[in-house]
């Protein structure tokens, strides 16, 4: 029914070789990219330069100091992950505790106040998922 005319293998045809040379195009092409690169070179210079001065100006607002958000204690833990998994059983008001100090308003640190930020707790908790995906990945054979 249908001729079998034996066995035919197409080989592709690499795409380099189809093309023309042209060199008007390609020193166009050259230059286009070039001019590209050195520009975005030059805008991506400011962006960092700019990026470090508010890095550099504002790190002290952020991080003056670490330790406030470590001063913790037993009490503490045990209050603010009742707070946190039964959220309705909360009594007292959901604001940070103000002191004066200096004449300045500061907010009062983790271990005086269960509303205000701490890192003791989610430290603890990466820490214990590190340990916990070692584990089974341990007993898994990974």
């Amino acid at each position: 029914m249908y001729k079998n005319s034996g066995f035919q293998s197409r080989v592709p045809i690499p795409a380099a070789s189809c093309q023309q040379f042209d060199p008007v195009g390609n020193v166009l092409y050259e230059a286009g990219s070039d001019f590209i690169i050195n520009e975005f070179g030059a805008y991506k210079e400011r962006i960092i330069e700019s990026g470090s001065q508010y890095f550099q100006s504002n790190i002290s607002r952020y991080l003056s100091s670490p330790r406030y958000y470590f001063q913790v204690n037993d009490e503490y833990v045990k209050n603010k992950l009742k707070m946190v998994v039964f959220p309705f059983l909360h009594k007292g008001h959901w604001m940070r505790s103000m002191e004066a100090a200096g004449g300045e308003f500061s907010f009062k640190p983790p271990i005086y106040d269960i509303n205000a930020p701490d890192l003791y707790i989610p430290m603890m908790a990466f820490g214990t998922y590190l340990v916990l995906a070692g584990f089974f990945l341990g007993i898994n054979g990974k």
